[in-house]
């Protein structure tokens, strides 16, 4: 149990130590600074408030009209305080909450895009799942937790500076008392009040991690079945179309009361164990409230004390237990908060992993330089170690069309993950030639955003003419949109397959890359579509080298070579050069 905590708090440490380095440190440690000092003054108007409590209640006692009034003057002074302390506070800690989420959320952005960890991710499954949870619910949580349990009004500096300052309060106001010992006689026990805030949170604390020590996991489990959920909401709204052409709204329907499910049925085991929880806190915290007058009372009776003083010392007890009972008070919290320190450690761990993995040598070996693609001895693998493809042999020369065809399933579109590098099961060597590299796959990507941010993706900031960009789209057959190019839509959902395979032609001609391979990249358009697309590559004045991949026979037309994917690198059919 200690090596976990301490495994735990070592993560939460390395999650958010490289901010107090970063770029944005000094703001970083200004409001760090800030929202330390407006916590001490906090406490120090507790301090005040305890001893007002005592003058107050001794005015009473005393019948003194005069003190009486004056006190609420003094009241008003703290209170007006208090209000300036509290709201500043607060405001500061959101301040530095939303700075540094922000600077986490740069920072996981990267490590997730970094050598393409997205990718890899995806492949892994549910090894790291919904990593854009973790990055947009997550970090929040993060970052809002860390600074609410350490520095914030209830946290665990607060907690601990207030244990400080009444802690010598509460052991003047105690006195001694006598313990009897049967016929050992009796023994006076200094400060006796102080040893039993003690006791009394010790034991409240102990009992709490008893109880609440399941709700770790069930926190983790929670964010889990919630991100699942959404993301299959998400999924439906990408496929609409397709959804309502095949009247699946029964299935996912069904899909999402079973994911919710999930959510429902870890959700109700969360409120039995918080429930467990909240009957023995909230009972602690009743008791609390009276078992410093019970202890209290007897010197009070005694006349040793006054109204006052009793009432200071109740207060002063009061703010020592709860400083002493900060994990019995904010435990759910803090449940909540390692059950995220998990999530975004695994994360972070994972993606570094992957990137010190991308970074060092790959079994298959993707080179630059020369011209055209030479593929040598290249073993791909499935994710689990099976074997897909052995010993693919191949050679395109600059400007060659080569057609890799097999049928569906045989491993087209790994084969051309593995010669973009990023399909990292196998073992080989890869050459490709010098120059722009274009994959274009099946169904091509389109960004949220105008057409023009489309077309021109991942450059959206290259600068090309209107003019320009209105020709290529009616040289692909997608002249109708070409007045709006500025517009902004969902261009995924209101561009058919044929359209948006269309705009990825015209991608490969505002980009004029070297060497372009496609996936199946007209499977969506008809043979007159398909034949004047190949055309304009094949009148490209850049002369490209192309590698497609398909099953289809209309695609050997438009090709130099055949490549059999079944017999690669031992059988290669050549056709006559298409015209």
């Amino acid at each position: 149990m200690i090596e976990k905590k301490r495994s735990f708090l070592h993560d939460a440490w390395r999650l958010a130590k490289p901010y107090w380095s970063s770029e944005d440190r000094w703001w970083a440690w200004g409001l760090l600074v800030a929202v330390i000092t407006l916590n001490l003054t906090s406490v120090y108007i507790n301090v005040r408030f305890n001893m007002w409590n005592r003058d107050f209640f001794n005015a009473i006692q005393e019948y003194d009209w005069a003190a009486f009034k004056y006190q609420f003057v003094v009241f008003g002074v703290i209170a007006v305080s208090a209000i300036v302390v509290t709201v500043y506070q607060i405001y500061l800690q959101q301040m530095l909450q939303i700075r540094w989420r922000r600077w986490l959320t740069r920072r996981y952005l990267d490590l997730w895009l970094d050598e393409r960890a997205y990718y890899r991710l995806q492949l892994e499954g549910s090894v790291t799942d919904n990593p854009d949870q973790r990055i947009s619910d997550d970090l929040d949580r993060f970052t809002r937790s860390t600074i609410a349990l350490t520095i914030g009004t209830s946290g665990f500096l607060n907690a601990g500076v207030t244990l400080v300052s009444f802690l010598g309060i509460l052991w003047g106001l105690s006195g001694s008392a006598a313990i009897p010992l049967g016929p050992l006689g009796e023994v006076e026990i200094p400060g006796y009040m102080v040893w039993f805030a003690l006791i009394y949170a010790v034991g409240g604390t102990w009992l709490t991690f008893k109880i609440g020590r399941p709700l770790v996991r069930l926190n983790f489990d929670q964010q889990r079945y919630e991100a699942d959920f959404r993301f299959s909401m998400v999924r439906l709204r990408e496929n609409t179309e397709s959804v309502a052409l095949y009247g699946g709204e029964g299935r996912e329907r069904r899909n999402f009361i079973d994911r919710f499910g999930y959510v429902v049925g870890n959700f109700w085991n969360i409120m039995k164990r918080v429930k467990r929880l909240n009957w023995y806190t909230s009972g602690y915290t009743q008791v609390a409230i009276v078992f410093p007058y019970l202890v209290a009372a007897p010197r009070y009776f005694a006349k040793q004390i006054s109204f006052g003083d009793l009432q200071q010392t109740a207060d002063a007890f009061g703010q020592v237990q709860t400083s002493l009972s900060f994990i019995v008070n904010s435990y759910a919290e803090i449940a909540e908060w390692q059950s995220v320190v998990q999530r975004l450690s695994s994360f972070d761990r994972r993606a570094r992993d992957i990137a010190a993995a991308a970074r060092a040598a790959q079994p298959i070996e993707v080179t630059r330089g020369g011209g055209g693609l030479a593929v040598a001895a290249l073993d791909v693998d499935l994710p689990d170690g099976r074997p897909l493809l052995r010993s693919i042999t191949l050679a395109v020369a600059p400007g060659e069309f080569v057609l890799i065809a097999a049928p569906t399933g045989t491993g087209k579109s790994t084969l051309l993950r593995a010669l973009a590098g990023i399909w990292p099961f196998g073992r080989g060597r890869v050459r490709i030639g010098e120059g722009r590299t274009l994959f274009v796959p099946q169904r091509p990507y389109l960004p949220l955003g105008s057409l023009r941010t489309a077309l021109l993706y991942p450059e959206e900031d290259r600068a090309v003419a209107k003019e320009r960009l209105e020709e290529v789209l009616r040289e692909v057959g997608l002249g109708a949109f070409a007045g709006e190019l500025d517009a902004v839509d969902n261009w995924a959902q209101r561009m058919s397959l044929g359209e948006q395979q269309r705009l990825a032609f015209a991608r490969i001609l505002l980009t004029e890359p070297a060497i372009v391979f496609l996936d199946e990249a007209t499977s969506a358009l008809d043979e007159k579509a398909e034949t004047a697309l190949y055309a304009l590559l094949r009148r490209a004045p850049w002369r490209p080298s192309v590698v497609s991949v398909g099953h289809r026979s209309t695609l050997r037309e438009f090709h130099d070579r055949v490549l059999p994917l079944a017999a690669a690198g031992r059988e290669e059919r050549a056709l006559p050069a298409a015209g």
